[in-house]
């Protein structure tokens, strides 16, 4: 007796950053200019930096500006630092940061004492774009980070979760997740079965992800910068791959394999979408859209 034939699972589209909305796809040199990759560091895991000097020197072999630098806010060197490592007299000033909030409205712009999107200060002029996290071709990196986890998944029998820290303190943590979401699901072209949003402080819960989702595949996606502390720590423990936090990334020999079996379904975990190869182009896109909101409305 023949075997039934096996239906194989539809692949799911490919998504090229590139073919996102918001994207600038040509972004003009700026020899005239400095650029500086403003991040939060930490003292607690090694790995927290590592996107931001990665994608600090991706933009410098671009020669699109005529220096890339980074600062940080818990590592060295520091916010206040800026005003000596640079000859530049134009600043361009992007936080890597994943939503608008505590940092990004109140800490850097106290150090570096910003009044304004546009800052004449210690003889430089600062402009202060918007952090990363809030753009519009985000979007292209979470679908890119969820196809690369988990590139055989079936569509239509798997949900995508976007996974954040949540806070009580400040909304607009939230609020650039669910941004993310309703982009997601408002595509032309379905790429899963459900999205949805999940916290590691607030409901819904990291830890209640199975109790969400009646789909065979889950994908989880971490809305963070870096494979850092939280991101490759904590909330594996909270999905229930690890039973206690691991040591940092890049000390462990191993990296995870996925998908791991839990709750009667596959679940994949991704690495953090502000650590992506393509996030260097994120921060073009919000240098490109400081101009055009700042700087071409001043000379027309």
């Amino acid at each position: 007796m023949t075997a039934p034939s096996k239906k194989l699972p539809q692949p799911r589209p490919s998504v090229h950053f590139l073919d996102m909305p918001g994207l600038h796809r040509k972004h003009h040199p700026k020899p005239q200019a400095a650029l500086v990759i403003i991040a939060h560091g930490s003292t607690l895991n090694p790995d927290s930096s590592e996107p931001a000097h990665r994608h600090a020197d991706c933009i410098r072999e671009s020669k699109l500006f005529g220096e890339v630098v980074c600062t940080f806010w818990k590592e060295q060197p520091g916010l206040r630092e800026v005003f000596y490592m640079l000859d530049r007299e134009e600043v361009y000033c992007v936080p890597l940061f994943i939503s608008e909030g505590y940092f990004t409205q109140e800490v850097i712009p106290r150090e570096l004492g910003l009044t304004g999107p546009v800052t004449h200060r210690a003889g430089k002029t600062l402009y202060y774009c918007d952090p990363v996290g809030i753009h519009p071709s985000m979007t292209g990196l979470l679908l890119h980070r969820a196809h690369e986890a988990a590139p055989e998944a079936p569509p239509e029998q798997t949900t995508l979760f976007i996974a954040g820290h949540g806070t009580g303190l400040n909304e607009r943590s939230r609020e650039a997740i669910q941004a993310q979401v309703r982009r997601i699901r408002e595509l032309p072209a379905p790429r899963f079965a459900s999205v949805q949003d999940l916290y590691m402080e607030e409901a819904p819960l990291v830890s209640d992800w199975s109790k969400l989702t009646k789909t065979e595949h889950a994908v989880v996606v971490p809305f963070f910068i870096a494979d850092g502390l939280h991101s490759y720590q904590d909330i594996p423990v909270m999905l229930g791959i690890e039973k206690e936090p691991t040591r940092a990334a890049s000390q462990r020999s191993v990296f995870r394999e996925y998908p791991v079996r839990l709750h009667d379904r596959q679940l994949y975990y991704s690495a953090a979408v502000g650590s992506d190869p393509l996030m260097p182009q994120v921060i073009l896109d919000q240098v490109a859209d400081f101009d055009r909101r700042h700087l071409q409305s001043c000379d027309s």
